[in-house]
């Protein structure tokens, strides 16, 4: 299976990244580590988390409980060091510190708390979840406002940030730094006072990415070229739109739409009619939609690793069984004229 380096660093991963998001709320403990043992022996050896986790929903008093899972099975199998660990720092959150922003004053305390849950002395790649100033992901591209930025007080923000993170890198606790839900402008904002403090670059950015949602194929794909950032694409199958389990006015049970989780705006006519559209190239070439939606991204002209989540064990088999799956130009063509036919459904 494929392997690539995360942005300039010397890490190395496979190919594909488990996500961990429900773990602890729809996956109880022991079925997270079956996950864990089955993707370390099927060859996936990085992960992502977050200090917020679990999610759907977010809980106060569950706040943490993912990176705790994870932790209990480094501890019990002593295999942390066969793991790349990406986990992320919690911006404004309701949640989190009463929505105190990203800072240098955060820092220190939440990467403790991450590495205490994790039971570990360092983290692979420590994220920003998403910026202190407005942005456009969460659907909110619809009404995206920018003018209220002050970019003067946010780049002095960055560089004071950068500093701390600094120090974390020299103190060996973290080894690579990257962002999430973030734009091109804060990307090149964060390079910039990485060059100035000797701070860490920017190695990946985790944002929303699927057949669904290309944002990322503009300016973000630039900056992610030009300044070897590898996209970390969460969501990939489009909250599970681009499994099909939706079509017809299907909700199965456990779903997130049955949870009313991030489902907001979404349940448009549109949405299905471009879901139709692609599970129609994958049953004409006999492709299961999963191994489509995941196979597509890394297609992708920029360095592109899918993160993939899965409530249950079954969906951990059909998802890793997407690793060998190559599209041929024909699918890729038809994919291609199926964006231009429905281009912002989501």
């Amino acid at each position: 299976m494929d392997r690539l380096k995360l942005g300039h660093t010397d890490i190395e991963v496979a190919d594909y990244c488990l996500g961990t998001m429900t773990y602890g709320v729809q996956t109880p403990e022991p079925d997270a580590h079956r996950q864990l043992d089955y993707s370390l022996d099927q060859g996936v050896d990085f992960l992502d988390t977050a200090e917020m986790y679990p999610v759907n929903p977010v809980r106060r008093e569950t706040i943490g409980r993912t990176e705790e899972i994870i932790g209990n099975w480094f501890q019990k199998t002593g295999r942390r060091a066969e793991w790349v660990v990406a986990t992320k720092h919690t911006g404004r959150s309701d949640m989190v510190r009463d929505r105190q922003p990203i800072e240098p004053s955060t820092i220190v305390e939440t990467l403790e708390g991450s590495l205490r849950r994790l039971q570990t002395d360092y983290i692979d790649v420590y994220q920003f979840h998403w910026p202190n100033r407005p942005h456009y992901h969460f659907r909110q591209n619809w009404t995206f406002d920018p003018s209220g930025i002050d970019p003067a007080m946010e780049r002095q923000r960055m560089a004071d940030t950068m500093g701390v993170l600094k120090d974390q890198v020299d103190a060996g606790k973290i080894r690579a730094f990257g962002l999430s839900n973030d734009t091109a402008w804060g990307t090149m904002a964060w390079q910039a006072a990485a060059e100035a403090t000797g701070g860490p670059a920017v190695s990946t950015m985790q944002n929303e990415y699927s057949l669904l949602c290309r944002h990322y194929d503009l300016d973000m794909a630039e900056v992610s070229t030009a300044e070897g950032i590898t996209l970390l694409a969460f969501s990939p199958l489009a909250a599970g739109f681009l499994t099909g389990k939706y079509q017809n006015g299907a909700v199965p049970e456990g779903s997130r739409m049955s949870l009313n989780a991030e489902m907001g705006g979404r349940k448009t006519e549109a949405v299905f009619n471009a879901v139709d559209a692609y599970l129609d190239i994958a049953k004409r070439h006999g492709i299961d939609p999963t191994h489509l939606a995941l196979a597509w991204t890394r297609t992708r002209p920029f360095p592109t690793i899918p993160i993939f989540g899965a409530t249950t064990f079954e969906q951990l088999e059909v998802a890793l069984a997407a690793r060998p799956v190559k599209l041929s130009d024909d699918v890729l063509n038809e994919v291609r004229k199926a964006h231009q036919d429905y281009p912002i459904p989501y």
